[in-house]
């Protein structure tokens, strides 16, 4: 009988786990994709989804929406790019995942990248955010350097489409282990 059941479980696909799912089994779920529990509570609370593009797709509207106030928040779960993140955390595993490509090894780059961070903490007083998965450590230096140049609502709009980036990313990771 054990066998059988765990056999189901094995074939119930991460959607129907998720739609079927306690409320705090759910949020536990989702919580590690983004540090914004509004967002998180709304796709609880949407359920069921009858397709991960669905769920998906409600996802990505709802990032649509966030405010300063929100890329705020959500950056308290953010390391800064080049530095590991430090926990035994899901959010942790995932920027660590997420920053595999940035050679930690290569100290030209490790210190281009700790200056590139420190002068847009003070240009634009917060870390700077790229999607790195699929990046290299070169390329997010490129682009670190290139954003440097945006003016400040203009960067902020490019830092919040880059954590919904981040986010979509690790909610399909959910969906798809």
């Amino acid at each position: 009988m054990s066998q059988t059941v765990t056999t189901l479980a094995q074939q119930t696909s991460p959607l129907a786990r998720f739609n079927g799912a306690s409320e705090a089994q759910a949020t536990a779920l989702l919580s590690p994709c983004v540090a914004l529990a509004h967002w998180t509570a709304a796709l609880v609370q949407g359920r069921p989804y009858a397709s991960c593009d669905e769920l998906l797709n409600k996802a990505d509207a709802l990032a649509r929406g966030w405010s300063r106030e929100d890329l705020d928040a959500a950056l308290s779960a953010h390391p800064r790019i080049g530095e590991k993140a430090r926990g035994e955390s899901k959010e942790a595993a995932l920027s660590r995942g997420e920053q595999a490509a940035v050679n930690a090894q290569d100290i030209l780059l490790a210190d281009a990248l700790a200056a590139g961070n420190a002068a847009y903490e003070t240009r634009f007083g917060r870390v700077f955010l790229i999607r790195a998965s699929g990046r290299s450590g070169e390329e997010i230096l490129s682009e670190l350097s290139r954003r440097m140049e945006n003016e400040a609502e203009q960067e902020a709009a490019e830092a919040l489409d880059q954590l919904r980036q981040i986010t979509l990313l690790r909610l399909e990771g959910v969906l798809h282990p």
